[in-house]
């Protein structure tokens, strides 16, 4: 199982990024796909998950209201779009593969560095 993550960058407060994870080695509704985040000197924190039975989707509340977490089985892909990003955004974000949301991470995949700053 590899995960790749992509999307990340330099956007202003206010803006908007989209974030891709695209799944190889198994199709991309087997598993839960979570994304998470390490800001530096803090400990990695859940921001959003997307379950692999029924798509039922899940976010931390900071989150909630201006992230979306989507699923393109065709593209075995899963996508976190961001909207109305503010600084504390910033970090570096991460996805995983879990059975169930909220559950042991299986596989990780490398991160990618949004940052959000004028």
């Amino acid at each position: 199982v590899q995960l790749q993550a992509s999307g990340g960058g330099l956007v202003q407060p206010g803006g908007s990024l989209r974030l891709s994870c695209a799944a190889s080695g198994y199709t991309s509704d087997y598993y839960a796909i979570g994304w998470f985040r390490q800001a530096p000197g803090q400990e990695r924190e859940g921001v959003s998950c997307i379950s692999g039975s029924d798509d039922s989707t899940f976010y931390a509340n900071s989150v909630k209201g201006r992230f979306t977490i989507s699923r393109d089985n065709a593209k075995n892909t899963v996508y976190l779009q961001m909207n109305s990003l503010k600084p504390e955004d910033t970090a570096v974000y991460y996805c995983a593969t879990q059975f169930i949301c909220a559950g042991h991470v299986l596989h990780w995949g490398q991160g990618t560095q949004v940052t959000v700053s004028s």
